[in-house]
């Protein structure tokens, strides 16, 4: 198993990860168009040709980026995926300059093990303003903010 940045063939898979939990109420779905305009954004875990996982970083502020659409396949949790795709994207955030990580989630546990805390989501203007403004679930959205401080580069 590895990590790697996602290729153009990966996105119906990334996609499928991702809205697989969408329907279990654990995530928000993503389009095959979101995903093809965010490619870049993203990272997978591979086992030979079987993408295992998913994770994307994307730049919100010059100080600020958001760990979104972290998925690992059912029958490949519990193998530390979701803690590498997670590490994987605080060293690209570490080596782009940025401070501070956050993430909007329904499995706050996860988030909170890796040392991650809890914050108002009005601490995360950009965020809410670029992007939650237009989501279905605002603005009665029960998603968790939590944000890693990492500090100077």
């Amino acid at each position: 198993m590895h990590v790697r940045a996602a290729r153009v063939r990966d996105a119906p898979e990334i996609q499928r990860l991702v809205n697989e939990y969408a329907g279990q109420g654990v995530m928000l779905p993503r389009s095959l168009h979101s995903i093809y305009g965010q490619l870049r954004d993203h990272q997978v875990m591979v086992e030979g040709d079987r993408i295992l996982g998913c994770v994307a970083l994307s730049i919100v502020w010059e100080d600020l980026a958001e760990i979104r659409s972290l998925a690992v396949a059912a029958e490949a949790q519990g193998q530390g995926i979701g803690d590498a795709l997670v590490d994987r994207m605080l060293a690209e955030a570490r080596e782009l300059g940025i401070r501070r990580v956050f993430v909007l989630t329904f499995v706050e546990g996860f988030f909170l093990r890796l040392g991650f805390v809890n914050v108002e989501k009005s601490e995360l203007p950009h965020k809410i303003w670029r992007e939650c403004v237009h989501c279905v679930h605002f603005p009665d959205c029960d998603e968790v903010a939590l944000v890693l401080e990492l500090g100077e580069d």
